[in-house]
Parts: C-alpha cells; sequence; structure tokens
C-alpha cells in the first residue's frame, strides 16, 4: 500500500428520538462478522464520552504462543508505516446536507476513532519487549492487530451515533445504516446475570504465601512493591454466551473502558476477552501521551456517611500515598524514554474515583511526544502499565511469574484503537474475563490482584482481591460475593 499524507473518511450522524441510546453490543449480535471489537464507556463522564463499535475488519497481524516476537514487531510497524497519515479528512455523508452542517462537520471532527487498527496485547507480550523475562507459556495469542476499516460511534455527551468509513468502502454505507436501523427498531434484550456452574477460586493458601513471599523480597531489596493477582475460573451454563456475559457484566460493574473483542486462536478457534476496566494505559492526541495510573483502593459502602469515610480514609492512608507516588515516578520515567525533556508532567494528582464497588486513587501523567516514534513504540514505553507489576517492573515480572505459576493472558493487557494518523487509546485489562471453548464447555476465567508493599497485611491484601472480583462474580448473580 502506498503511503498517503491524507486519509478521507465519510462522516454520517444519526440521530435519535428523546434521550434513547443504541445497544451497541445488539448490533455486534447482528453482524458479528463485520462489528468483532465494541469499546464501551458504560460508566459515563469525562472518560466515558464516547463508545466505539470497530467495523469492517480485513487483515490481521497476531503474535501466536511460541512464535518469533520480533517478526510481529517487524510487520507492525511496516504495516503502521504503510498505513499511515498525515491527516484525516472528514466529509459529511450526502444525508448530512443542513443548515448546522458546519457544527455537524466540528462534531464529526472530535470523534475519536476515523478508521485504522485494533489493537491488543496480553500482559504476556512483555517479553517481546523485554526478552529477560521468560513467562509462562500462554494458551492464546499474546497480540493482535486489525485493520478496521469503519467505525459506529456513540458522542454521549450530544446524544448522537455516528457511522464513519473510509471512502474506499463508501459502498457500505446503505447496508450498516440498515443494519442500524434494524437494531434501533427492535426491543432490548439485555442480561442482567448469567448463570455458572462449578465456580472455582483458587487456593487462598496460595496467595497468602505469595504475599509473604514477596514482602521477603522486599526486605531483601529486590523490589519496593509487587502486584499480586490470583484465579477464578467457571463453566457457563448451557444456552448462554459470551454476548449475555458482557451485557451482564456492563450492568454490574459499569465503568469507563468496558470491552467486547471477538477473536480467534492460532487453531482459528473463537475466544472472547469481556471486560469493564475504569483504568488507562495510554492515550495519544497528536501533542500528549498521556498515562492515567489507578493505584489505592477502599470497597464501597451503600451507606453515605460510611461510604465517604472510606474514601477519606484512602486518600489520607500513609501507605496509599506511598505506593501511589511511587508509581507516579514510574509513569513518569516510562514517559521520559518518549517525550521531550522537560515536558513530562502530572497535571492530576491524587483524585478519587468512585466506581460500581470499589473507590481508587488516580493521577495523570502526560508528556509531549518526540519525532521518529511509531504507535508500538509509544505502547512499548509504557507496557504493561506500572500499577499491575509493581516497581521496578523487570523484577515484578519475574516474581509475579515465579509466584502466580501461570499466564495473565488478558488480565492486566491492553486493549483500544489505533488511528491511521497514529492517535490511539488503550486501556488495561482489568475486571477482566476471558471465554472460550474446552471439551464441549464455555468456560470463562478472570483475575483480581493487589498491590504488596513492605507492610502489607496479607489477610487484608486476600480480602481487596475479592472486593475488586464483586462486579465480576455478581453479573453471575452472586450478590454476597
Amino acid at each position: 500500500m502506498t503511503n498517503l499524507s491524507t486519509q478521507a473518511v465519510i462522516a454520517q450522524p444519526v440521530f435519535f428520538s428523546g434521550a434513547a441510546e443504541i445497544d451497541l453490543a445488539a448490533l455486534h449480535k447482528l453482524n458479528p462478522q463485520r462489528y468483532p471489537f465494541l469499546l464501551e464507556s458504560v460508566a459515563k463522564g469525562q472518560l466515558g464520552a464516547f463508545s466505539i463499535l470497530m467495523a469492517q475488519p480485513s487483515e490481521a497481524i497476531q503474535l501466536n504462543p511460541q512464535q518469533a516476537p520480533q517478526i510481529f514487531i517487524e510487520r507492525a510497524k511496516q504495516a503502521f508505516a504503510e498505513t499511515q497519515t498525515t491527516e484525516i479528512q472528514i466529509r459529511l455523508g450526502d444525508l448530512s446536507a443542513t443548515a448546522d452542517s458546519d457544527q455537524l462537520l466540528q462534531q464529526a471532527q472530535q470523534l475519536p476513532f476515523k478508521g485504522g487498527w485494533f489493537a491488543y496485547f496480553s500482559y504476556d507480550y512483555a517479553q517481546a519487549i523485554e526478552p529477560v523475562l521468560n513467562l509462562p507459556e500462554s494458551q492464546f495469542p499474546l497480540a493482535n492487530l486489525t485493520r478496521c476499516h469503519a467505525g459506529v460511534v456513540l458522542d454521549h455527551l450530544n446524544q448522537q451515533l455516528w457511522l464513519l468509513l473510509e471512502t474506499e468502502h463508501a459502498d457500505l454505507l446503505p447496508e450498516m445504516l440498515a443494519e442500524i436501523e434494524e437494531v434501533l427498531q427492535a426491543p432490548a434484550q439485555i442480561s442482567s446475570h448469567v448463570e455458572i456452574a462449578d465456580l472455582h477460586e483458587e487456593n487462598p493458601q496460595k496467595y497468602l504465601d505469595g504475599v509473604k513471599a514477596i514482602k521477603e523480597y522486599i526486605l531483601a531489596g529486590d523490589v519496593f512493591q509487587v502486584n499480586l493477582s490470583r484465579l477464578w475460573q467457571a463453566n457457563l451454563a448451557e444456552q448462554q454466551d459470551y454476548l449475555q456475559v458482557y451485557q451482564a457484566l456492563r450492568i454490574n460493574n459499569p465503568a469507563p473502558f468496558a470491552t467486547l473483542a471477538c477473536l480467534q486462536d492460532q487453531n482459528q478457534q473463537p475466544w472472547q476477552i469481556i471486560s469493564s476496566s475504569p483504568e488507562r494505559l495510554v492515550k495519544y492526541d497528536y501533542s500528549w501521551v498521556d498515562t492515567r495510573p489507578i493505584a489505592g483502593t477502599r470497597r464501597r459502602s451503600e451507606d453515605a456517611a460510611a461510604d465517604q469515610a472510606l474514601m477519606d480514609e484512602l486518600i489520607a492512608h500513609p501507605k496509599e500515598r506511598a505506593e501511589h507516588i511511587m508509581l507516579i515516578d514510574l509513569e513518569r520515567n516510562d514517559l521520559g524514554r518518549i517525550c521531550q525533556p522537560g515536558t513530562v508532567e502530572v497535571n492530576e494528582l491524587m483524585v478519587i474515583e468512585s466506581y460500581e464497588h470499589v473507590h481508587h486513587i488516580v493521577s495523570n501523567v502526560r508528556g509531549k511526544l518526540r519525532d521518529g516514534f511509531s504507535p508500538l513504540d509509544i505502547v512499548h514505553a509504557l507496557f504493561p502499565g506500572g500499577t499491575i507489576t509493581g516497581c521496578p517492573k523487570i523484577r515484578c515480572m519475574e516474581i509475579v511469574a515465579e509466584l502466580e505459576q501461570m499466564p495473565r493472558e488478558a488480565y492486566t493487557g491492553s486493549l483500544g484503537y489505533i488511528n491511521l494518523d497514529g492517535s490511539l487509546d488503550l486501556n488495561i485489562l482489568i475486571r477482566t474475563l476471558i471465554q472460550n471453548q474446552q471439551e464441549g464447555k464455555q468456560v470463562i476465567q478472570f483475575r483480581a490482584g493487589a498491590g504488596i508493599v513492605a507492610d502489607s497485611d496479607p489477610q487484608f491484601e486476600l480480602v481487596e482481591t475479592r472486593h475488586k472480583a464483586r462486579g465480576l462474580l455478581r453479573a453471575f448473580g452472586l450478590q454476597d460475593a
């Protein structure tokens, strides 16, 4: 493909009646081959202004287990170089001729995804970046980049739905509009919970022993903090599927970086990533590279006064504050690899963000990108997020592999989009499920973890993993989880 300086994109707005919103998951269900990747902002707000259903996939670049990572990296960088543009030119669709066309065009230019790449990196992809690592072998692919030529973008603030297509695929506009109309007219079918069988929670004693081992590593001077996680696994009841799991999860654990991604493994067998994550790994918007670390957690209370007390305790707790500041420094160092000297800053320091089941301490760290870096270079500089490894990263990942004794797969990896102009936004995959078929059964698995420091109480950290797992377990009707 010839390198283009400008990519033309058609933006077709679709307007709602009243405050109704389309269920993008229902559009996926109607045509999963056309709409395989949903990036949904279920918790609205500053971080949740848009939802994106990536569409019309074509070529995919995938790193499977036991394949050479360098081949994937070279193919990805070449593909980005061949498709990257310096400008994305938006024009309104033919159905958009109104007196407000200038305003519509301005709104279209603010849409986050305009055609490009779906991007997924498992936690275990870290060994492709740091070859010194020897992580447990994965069952699922370590990375996937899929070219997507269209997207359906829901603007929650302006209550608009946009259909965007690269001009080479303009002939799909009538088909996709017809599919959107079909979904808008169909009655909603939402699952608030799904049934599971044979739920298995990893042995608590293994986790308690792991916390104690990490404290010994800290006392020995190996590390300052390590994020240790544990596994839950179950079989999905008959007549239930991944889409019902996703619908139940977004109801029970709403978050700004929810995800449903349908992929295939090295044997062409389907598997799904189902996530309701609150955390961003990296965003690049032509100038600034942002990362938004979460470190520090408290459960929520149904009593308003008790809930406020938990927030106050969290933000004032010396351990939580020290851990958070340490991770901010780690992110500043990561950004320093790719950003202009003197531009790295903390522009939002230690604020509380509250979700359905937990409160978090969150900061925003950013810097201005230096010239000469590809989208993959940006990901590599920040990946994996320091909040889910610990500090220093490489030694922490070695200790995690030793103590967890299994691949993390999607958990604490990253997923999102990369536009043709190089702008991007990727989450950190926490509150995340993997679903696939094993021996005729639909198997789901997920992990939850906690950051371990020198004065961590093993029993308290075990309880914290269960607090973080609560929203996922409630999606399966376990109300007392």
